[in-house]
């Protein structure tokens, strides 16, 4: 990564997803969801892509399959990520990276369920966040806003006046629809994402910097 483009404002809060954003348990994900694509006779190469940035539940009504419980079957998923978590990474530089945010202007907006949100968070080696949003908490999953907007409000900002990490179509379409900025993380892509937005690969030459007012700007090192 060279000197990226970044946002040139300042935001009230930073909201950053999960999987793929400040970790990677891509491995793991795709190990439980083969196994269940298996078992239900789906082609496995062209569900995979499919998981990502969405609620277990979403996932697996999308596939629209005649006598299954999506419920029961998004709960049998979740335990079996529960106990594999094996390869799960955090996304170079992250850690220094939110370890220099104040603790009340940033959170981490999940598409898991909150166990497994902070196992998978420890697993990496990660501090827990002030403020986790996950699955449990809304009705509906990313690409929905409620995430978005239940984080900003949380925080006591607007949505509008956040800045989110995003790594995943269905993430970054809740950001749009929830009216925030976006950064697109791609260190987990295997191909390039076509969006508007900017992105960079991780956050070895990022830094948060604070203004006299609080508020919160992205500026590029020279690490």
């Amino acid at each position: 990564m060279n000197r990226p483009d970044l946002p040139d404002r300042a935001y009230a809060a930073f909201l950053f997803d999960m999987d793929g954003t400040i970790l990677s348990s891509i491995a793991c994900a795709e190990r439980v969801w083969t196994r269940w694509a298996l078992r239900h006779g789906l082609d496995v190469a062209a569900f995979l892509p499919t998981i990502h940035g969405m609620r277990a539940i979403e996932t697996v009504r999308s596939q629209n399959l005649a006598g299954v419980d999506a419920e029961a079957e998004a709960a049998r998923i979740t335990a079996e990520e529960m106990d594999d978590v094996e390869g799960i990474a955090e996304i170079a530089g992250v850690a220094a990276f939110m370890a220099a945010l104040p603790a009340g202007r940033w959170a981490v907006v999940t598409s898991a369920p909150r166990e497994l949100a902070t196992r998978r968070i420890v697993a990496a080696g990660l501090p827990l966040p002030p403020l986790l949003v996950s699955a449990d908490d809304v009705a509906q999953g990313k690409p929905a806003p409620d995430c978005f907007l239940l984080a900003a409000s949380r925080l006591g900002v607007r949505a509008s006046d956040c800045l989110v990490f995003e790594d995943a179509p269905a993430g970054i379409a809740a950001a749009e629809a929830a009216g925030a900025s976006v950064l697109v993380i791609t260190a987990t892509h295997a191909h390039p994402l076509d969006t508007p937005h900017p992105g960079v690969g991780d956050y070895v030459k990022l830094a948060p910097r604070v203004d006299a007012d609080g508020r919160l700007r992205l500026v590029a090192t020279g690490a």
